[in-house]
């Protein structure tokens, strides 16, 4: 109507009225609790830790691999979740089950990060406005990530002068040399290669530890509002259509055939 109209100048007459197309929304795929306690029997080691939080906690796959150690506060059994999906901050819970195995995850991040300061690197990339307010900040223990990759990497965006943790990529400018967190993809991988190993039928990907966590959450009694909170979902109708996965929605509806 707007190219006819606006741009071809031609009308289009009576065409009656116009529907606008609504987004069909699919049922996420989730995992019963024995499922899940099989795909996470099966991750491999080093990406155990990783799947586990993110079922624990409900945190999507970036939120928990940008995590940094600040963001962890074993005390209060919380978890900050900063900038995730629309700029949003939020809180989530820590499991406790987990606090000893993320302690001593944490204690060998230090020892690696204590190696790369006495080689003169142990930066990470910070946040535009607070890289520029604080200049040695990218050094500090708090803002090091939770899941580090295993090796380092250049940093395109941030140009260095110390030849100590710089090298030149081709002809171009001297790039710093530091941690990223870890990749992805890696994760996905792994994930995949599990729910494969474990006999789950169903499409697995870190995401689903997520649909799983809320879905539990639901068939445990807690209310829709504070499993919204911990999502970090805008409306509550995004939060309801895990409603509609639970074993037993609603008011426990039975099936006629089953007497």
């Amino acid at each position: 109507m707007f190219l006819y109209r606006e741009v071809l100048n031609l009308e289009l007459g009576a065409i009656g009225e116009i529907e606008r197309p609504t987004r069909t929304r699919k049922l996420p795929a989730v995992l019963t609790k024995e499922e899940v306690r099989r795909v996470l029997a099966l991750v491999s080691p080093e990406h155990q830790l990783t799947c586990q939080l993110l079922y624990g906690t409900g945190m999507r796959l970036l939120e928990c691999l940008r995590l940094r150690v600040k963001d962890v506060d074993f005390g209060r059994s919380e978890i900050t979740i900063h900038e995730g999906k629309g700029f949003k901050d939020r809180m989530t819970i820590l499991p406790e089950s987990l606090k000893p195995a993320l302690q001593l995850h944490l204690e060998r991040v230090r020892a690696i990060h204590a190696k790369d300061l006495a080689a003169g690197l142990g930066r990470v990339s910070l946040p535009f406005a607070l890289a520029r307010k604080y200049q040695n900040a990218d050094r500090e223990w708090g803002w090091q990530w939770v899941f580090p990759a295993r090796g380092l990497a250049n940093d395109p965006q941030s140009v260095s002068h110390d030849s100590t943790e710089s090298r030149p990529t081709g002809s171009g400018p001297t790039v710093r040399l530091q941690r990223h967190h870890v990749h992805e993809v890696n994760l996905q991988r792994a994930v995949k290669a599990a729910a494969l190993a474990a006999g789950v039928s169903k499409t697995v990907t870190p995401h689903t530890f997520r649909h799983s966590f809320a879905t539990h959450l639901l068939e445990n009694g807690y209310d829709i509002r504070t499993v919204q909170d911990l999502l970090g979902h805008k409306d509550v109708t995004t939060t309801q259509i895990y409603t509609h996965v639970m074993q037993k929605p609603g008011l426990g509806v039975r099936s006629p055939l089953d007497g």
